[in-house]
C-alpha cells in the first residue's frame, strides 16, 4: 500500500543535508562539555536545595553558602594558575601560593564545619560533603573546557 504523503517526507530528507560541526584539535567534545556543566549545575543546585530545606539557623546557612562560593572560586583560580604555569604564562609565586592556600582553606572550612555541626545528622553531612566535592570538581572541569575550547579556536 502506498501512502500519498510518502513522497512529502522523502523530499524533506533530501533538501537539507545535515552538516557535521567539526571539532578543532584539542577541543573537548560537546558531550564532555555538557556533562561538566550538568555536574556543576546538579552539584550546586543539590547543595543549595539542601541548605534551603535544612533546619539550621540562617547564620549557619550563610556559612555553608560562603564556603561553597569560596571553594568554587578558589578551585577555578588554582586551575587557571596551574594551567598558566604549565603553558609558560608567568604566574607570580604569591598568586600561585594564595590559590593553593585558598582551596585548602575552603576544603578545611567545609570539613571542620561539618565535623562540628551538632544539628546536622550524619547522612546530611555526607550529602553536603559530596555536593561540595562534585561542585568543586565540576567547576574545575568547566573552566578547563572553556580554556581548551578557546585555545583550540585561537589556533585557526
Amino acid at each position: 500500500m502506498s501512502n500519498e504523503n510518502e513522497g512529502f517526507f522523502d523530499k524533506d530528507k533530501q533538501t537539507e543535508p545535515r552538516r557535521k560541526v567539526e571539532r578543532k584539535e584539542g577541543e573537548p567534545t560537546a558531550a564532555f562539555k555538557g556533562a561538566s556543566w550538568a555536574a556543576l549545575i546538579v552539584g550546586v543546585a543539590a547543595y543549595l536545595i539542601g541548605l534551603f530545606n535544612a533546619a539550621m539557623q540562617l547564620n549557619e546557612k550563610g556559612y555553608y553558602f560562603a564556603v561553597l562560593v569560596f571553594g568554587l572560586y578558589s578551585a577555578v583560580s588554582l586551575q587557571k594558575a596551574v594551567r598558566d604555569k604549565e603553558e609558560g604564562i608567568q604566574v607570580t609565586s604569591i598568586y600561585y601560593g594564595i590559590s593553593w592556600f585558598a582551596l585548602i582553606v575552603s576544603i578545611s572550612l567545609m570539613a571542620i564545619g561539618l565535623y562540628n555541626a551538632g544539628s546536622i545528622v550524619l547522612s546530611e553531612k555526607g550529602f553536603y560533603g559530596m555536593a561540595f566535592v562534585l561542585s568543586v570538581f565540576a567547576a574545575i572541569t568547566v573552566q578547563k573546557n572553556i580554556r581548551d575550547t578557546q585555545r583550540a579556536r585561537e589556533r585557526d
